[in-house]
């Protein structure tokens, strides 16, 4: 049974394939985090290697075994705390691509965030893609595909997934998991389109506990001396380099913040993603011009891209501290 939910143009494509036994050697899946690239990748190994008739069943030993992560033959490879992925890794992978399937039909190799290949790693694994060896099947997870060289995209089939419209993706949240209509809302709007995001906060509490913790460490920027947005950029500094992924999340967050504050300068309230803090922005929105905001949210978009680069992240963040408008209490 796929698991991914309002991508059915990618799904008919894979069902076609699969009818049709013409199943490509490596997959590019792209899109934002949280859309449902790793649901799908792991989909895609239980088809190849489910016994039933109609793959993926999710019931067989191997469909367990590999929704797992279990499976001898279907290797999960994460980023986790490094800075890239390294090519040790991929040689690694290339060892085990030239063995035969041990426990399944096909051996699966997903690598997330593969836009994090160093650039030995992606030479590295560009030669096993022009060389492919049988019974095995490359998925490439990357929520920014601009920073994977070319020459490995080309040797993909990619696979793009698009954000769900509000409207759908809230009407999904009521009806599938009976959530109640206002936070359908907001979590549809925070989710900007991906679904499993949306599933994570109303199972985890901690997402939008951490989200909370956000917020009010923005409303307190604003008002904050040189001193304390320095401590703060050091904060997010030291935790960037043991956990780089939240504090990218934390700048996404900022920057639909200071879009929040230029949709209600400009009066298009209706359009704000965090609506449970609207009488919060209307506040802050009223002391700031939109000339303001726009410079910031420049230099916030600016941030998010240098921190994919090897720069100096402290001194990165304290040149966004200097630059950030104050608010006076």
């Amino acid at each position: 049974m796929w698991q991914v939910i309002g991508q059915d143009r990618l799904l008919s494509l894979l069902k076609q394939n699969l009818k049709e036994r013409n199943i490509a050697h490596a997959y590019l899946l792209t899109g934002p985090r949280h859309i449902g690239k790793g649901t799908l990748a792991v989909n895609i190994a239980q088809a190849m290697n489910c016994d039933a008739s109609e793959p993926p069943c999710g019931q067989c030993h191997s469909c367990f075994r590999i929704a797992q992560e279990k499976h001898a033959d279907v290797v999960f490879t994460h980023l986790n705390s490094s800075a890239e992925i390294s090519i040790d890794t991929i040689r690694e992978l290339q060892h085990l691509a030239n063995l035969p399937p041990y426990e399944g039909k096909y051996k699966v190799f997903i690598i997330n965030d593969a836009e994090y290949l160093s650039i030995e790693a992606a030479n590295c694994l560009l030669k096993i893609l022009e060389e492919p060896p049988p019974k095995l099947i490359w998925l490439l997870l990357a929520s920014e595909e601009n920073r994977l060289p070319p020459t490995v995209i080309s040797r993909c089939q990619r696979l793009e997934f698009k954000p769900l419209p509000m409207k759908q993706l809230k009407k999904i949240l009521v009806d599938q998991y009976d959530i109640a209509p206002n936070k359908a809302n907001l979590l549809a709007r925070l989710s900007h389109g991906c679904l499993g995001w949306a599933i994570s906060a109303m199972k985890d509490d901690n997402l939008l506990s951490q989200r909370t913790q956000n917020i009010n460490k923005f409303v307190s920027l604003l008002t904050a001396n040189l001193e304390q947005r320095f401590a703060c950029a050091q904060e997010w500094a030291i935790q960037f380099n043991r956990q780089r992924r939240s504090v990218i999340e934390i700048i996404e967050d900022w920057i639909d913040w200071w879009r929040d504050l230029m949709l209600i300068r400009g009066s298009c309230e209706e359009l704000i993603t965090n609506t449970d803090y609207k009488a919060t922005l209307q506040r802050k929105a009223s002391n700031l011009t939109m000339r303001e905001i726009n410079g910031f949210i420049a230099d916030l978009c600016l941030l998010k891209e240098q921190l994919s680069k090897n720069i100096n992240v402290r001194l990165l963040l304290e040149w966004v501290m200097l630059n950030m408008p104050k608010v006076e209490c």
